[in-house]
């Protein structure tokens, strides 16, 4: 399928590893250009390589404001067709382990810089009255994560946002969804895996595997599969998909929402 991007300018979050990385090769591959942030520059720089014409690199903060500057001078006469908006999650912990600091903290890591960054970009959409917007969460939107309460919490108002929002710029072409992941093969997982094993004793690998038997498909998610929904959904083909919270668990997640 021709995904109808190739020339077309995006930005991917956290594209030094897991996701974000996934998705911004996947953009490459369909002739997109990318520009691909993240904190880790050496990460970044053997993404380039993958691609040297169509993927520029941001070494930054997004949850610190001047990026969004940065970013915002970068499209301003490039234009932009998606957001890919994604960057690290909070720590782990239960609800009596977290610090009021570290609610703090999480509420900008999880939420504030994703509407800041947003708010600042979608003038650049409107413009052409187009635009795809796509956020990186959760399964925990869906279902409550153990020893994950900041981000049961808190990913869940992004939710909400990307919801409302979706229906305020569905007029100008715009589109806003959010990707629910489960269980992948990312780094990100590592956290888990180590609080788990801090919990009841167990090895790594242990706590790896109580993981995977709780998917039905009976494997960790792998993030080049969710890139390949995400860039979908990132392309013209999604014109008529906006509003939803679309889960990629493997069949893990139980509700019927």
């Amino acid at each position: 399928m021709d995904l109808k991007i190739k020339g077309q300018y995006f930005l991917v979050g956290g594209a030094g590893s897991g996701f974000g990385r996934s998705v911004a090769l996947a953009l490459a591959a369909e002739s997109a250009h990318v520009l691909a942030v993240s904190r880790t520059r050496e990460k970044l720089e053997s993404l380039k390589d993958s691609y040297p014409d169509t993927i520029d690199i941001l070494a930054a903060d997004l949850s610190n404001e001047d990026s969004h500057q940065e970013i915002e001078n970068y499209f301003h006469s490039k234009p932009l067709a998606g957001i890919f908006v994604n960057a690290g999650g909070p720590p782990a912990g239960g609800a009596f382990e977290v610090t009021m600091d570290q609610w703090d903290v999480a509420w900008n890591t999880v939420v504030r810089w994703k509407i800041s960054l947003v708010q600042r970009l979608i003038p650049l959409l409107e413009k052409n009255q187009y635009g795809r917007i796509l956020f990186l969460e959760s399964v925990s939107v869906k279902q409550p994560v153990p020893s994950l309460i900041l981000s049961n919490a808190l990913r869940p108002a992004v939710v909400g946002y990307a919801k409302t929002l979706s229906q305020e710029v569905a007029s100008m072409g715009i589109t806003v969804n959010v990707m629910a992941p489960g269980y992948h093969e990312t780094a990100a997982m590592d956290r888990i895996f180590q609080k788990k094993t801090e919990l009841e004793g167990i090895s790594v690998a242990k706590a790896k595997e109580v993981f995977t038997k709780e998917i039905p498909v009976g494997t960790m998610g792998d993030p080049n599969d969710l890139a390949s929904l995400s860039v979908w959904l990132l392309s013209p083909h999604a014109r008529f998909v906006t509003g939803q919270t679309i889960a990629h668990t493997g069949g893990s997640d139980k509700g019927l929402l």
